[in-house]
């Protein structure tokens, strides 16, 4: 199995779906598609192939089948939230948050000796957490809706992608409630537009790659334009998707700048 290759190609194309400019639920859709597939191409290989030696298979269960399948559950998590997300009024939408954060918070605290058990590199447990031959003896455990097959899964590889998932997903959800919080800053400077136009200047910004060389996230940009304009500016990401829905000018309000600043340069150019 070329396991190092197939990793980096897949890291590669979840990279470019992060990179798009697609909204956050297309690009989760994209990444699910990805997923599964690069995990299709491991079960063949596993099913077909197996593993000469214990310490592969635990190395596989444990390490390199958790990539792919812990961003499975993590983009599954991000389509689920974002969808309902976008189906809950703007004023309980950061209650909204905090509640998948605390419930999020809670699994890890229910698995809180499994998840030291990995912190702390601890490996005496590995034979029966991540090889096959033992999970016919342990309690299949949380299955969810992803699948279960005992020629692709031991007793703990699926809990621990969901622990790595659920990390990366409380992440993601504090990023989002960042956005939705009063920005405290010093700053004298207040946004007297509307959200829609702070948006599209946003979005100008990261594809533009013009602050930090394009090395910061979309919704980093997002968060501390809040901080300097003293604003609040909600689900940026759902009007994102309803600029795209126009049927005129995309830009409508960024053509209004370039026109006012032409105008002025022709004035005291005349």
């Amino acid at each position: 199995m070329h396991a190092p290759s197939l990793i980096k190609d897949f890291q590669n194309q979840l990279h470019n779906i992060e990179k798009s400019s697609w909204d956050i639920i297309k690009k989760s859709t994209a990444a699910i598609e990805v997923c599964r597939k690069y995990l299709q191409i491991f079960k063949c290989e596993v099913v077909s192939k197996g593993f000469s030696k214990e310490e592969d298979k635990i190395q596989f269960f444990k390490n390199i089948k958790q990539i792919p399948l812990s961003y499975l559950i993590y983009y599954l998590e991000v389509y689920a939230f974002e969808s309902q997300l976008s189906k809950t009024s703007e004023k309980m939408q950061q209650k909204f948050i905090k509640k998948n954060i605390n419930r999020r918070h809670q699994f890890l605290v229910n698995h809180l000796d499994f998840v030291n058990y990995i912190e702390q590199g601890q490996t005496h447990l590995d034979v029966c957490y991540f090889t096959r031959n033992q999970s016919i003896q342990i309690m299949m455990m949380h299955t969810d809706y992803y699948f279960y097959d005992l020629d692709f899964n031991t007793s703990h590889d699926l809990l621990l992608a969901k622990i790595n998932a659920y990390k990366r997903f409380i992440s993601y959800l504090e990023d989002r409630s960042n956005c939705y919080s009063n920005p405290s800053s010093h700053s004298n400077l207040k946004w007297t537009s509307s959200k829609v136009a702070l948006t599209e200047l946003i979005y100008a910004l990261y594809h533009s790659r013009v602050i930090n060389n394009g090395k910061l996230e979309i919704k980093e940009i997002a968060i501390e334009l809040q901080k300097l304009f003293n604003f609040e500016l909600g689900d940026f990401y759902k009007t994102y998707s309803e600029i795209r829905l126009r049927k005129n000018s995309r830009t409508k309000f960024l053509d209004e700048l370039s026109i006012g600043l032409i105008n002025e340069i022709e004035k005291n150019d005349s």
